[in-house]
């Protein structure tokens, strides 16, 4: 691991301008990606500013019935708390299916969406790897991508993003809040993640010093049901194959306001706008549940090993929406 400078910021502000500064910087908080990615050699920060002392890890109901998730907030406590259990279900399942316990008590709400790509390609610091060193190349394209996405490629990038956190955050259409040199601004959860295009080194829309302070996250619809369906390889510490956040509401035996999102298959956590599309104000049967998962992954571009997770995220689909239902 290469030497770096770490400074401990006694404010937001001060944390800004260290992250502004000349150089590589790095915020850290869980450290549950930075510090391996570090190890392997895939990060070298030249300053590491550890931000675990400033005050954003608080969960607070502002007046007007919206819960505002502090960036520091760790997942443990986010998935257990009284306000996200009652009103968001489908958050804290989401976060409790993803890693381990022990990783879930140190990542921070801020770190889950900051997450870097799981690609074997991207983490060996060997094989040519678009997001890691620009213009090398990609080797997933025609390596092992059974894990890799099928929506939201290029052919400069074929990575997935692995949080779970994330696809539930997308169906509950969240809004990030950030702060940087020129103040605060509100980022809507579908304009944060970047797709890679020519450029999958641009993760985020985070600006050049900002720092994310908050999530925030409207009511829910007036009885929205929802639930998370993750499927994997094995029950614990996996990450998704695929993955389905459903926020619905029904009128009578049709479906009202209906939000779906994907994970496991996608270089971005996932909104399919065709399958709300085709879900709201249809009947809430099997057959709108399938014509929605046929639509949610019209346009997926299947490479070599991962053609299989088009079947595979159109069944979770189904299963998810039958929950919801029933």
């Amino acid at each position: 691991m290469r030497a770096f400078a770490f400074h401990r910021p006694p404010s937001v502000a001060d944390a800004i301008d260290a992250h502004s500064a000349s150089g590589t910087n790095s915020f850290v908080a869980g450290g549950t990606t930075l510090i391996d990615l570090v190890k392997l050699d895939v990060m070298r920060p030249e300053r590491v500013i550890d931000i675990n002392r400033l005050p954003l890890a608080q969960i607070e109901t502002l007046p007007d019935g919206r819960l505002k998730i502090g960036a520091l907030v760790r997942n443990s406590d986010l998935a257990w708390h009284a306000e996200v259990k009652a009103r968001y279900p489908v958050l804290s399942a989401a976060l409790l299916s993803g890693a381990s316990p022990q990783l879930r008590n140190m990542a921070t709400t801020a770190g889950n969406l900051m997450q870097r790509t799981r690609c074997p390609y991207f983490r060996d610091n060997l094989s040519p790897c678009n997001k890691r060193a620009p213009g090398s190349g990609c080797a997933a394209l025609d390596g092992y991508n059974r894990m890799h996405a099928l929506l939201g490629a290029s052919e400069a990038c074929i990575a997935t993003h692995p949080s779970d956190m994330c696809v539930a955050l997308a169906a509950l259409d969240a809004t990030i809040v950030v702060q940087g040199s020129a103040g605060e601004r509100a980022i809507p959860f579908g304009e944060f993640h970047l797709l890679p295009g020519d450029t999958p080194e641009k993760e985020h829309a985070l600006g050049a010093g900002e720092l994310i302070t908050a999530i925030v996250l409207a009511p829910p619809p007036a009885g929205a049901r929802q639930h998370y369906l993750k499927l994997r390889d094995r029950e614990s510490f996996e990450f998704a194959l695929a993955s389905v956040a459903v926020v619905a509401s029904l009128d009578g035996d049709r479906f009202g306001d209906v939000r779906l999102a994907l994970g496991g298959v996608a270089t971005k956590p996932w909104r399919s706008r065709a399958a709300e599309e085709v879900l709201r104000g249809a009947p809430a049967n099997d057959a709108t549940f399938r014509a929605a998962a046929e639509a949610a992954l019209r346009d997926a571009r299947p490479r070599r090993h991962n053609a299989f997770k088009v079947t595979l995220a159109q069944q979770a689909i189904r299963r998810a929406l039958a929950e919801v239902v029933a």
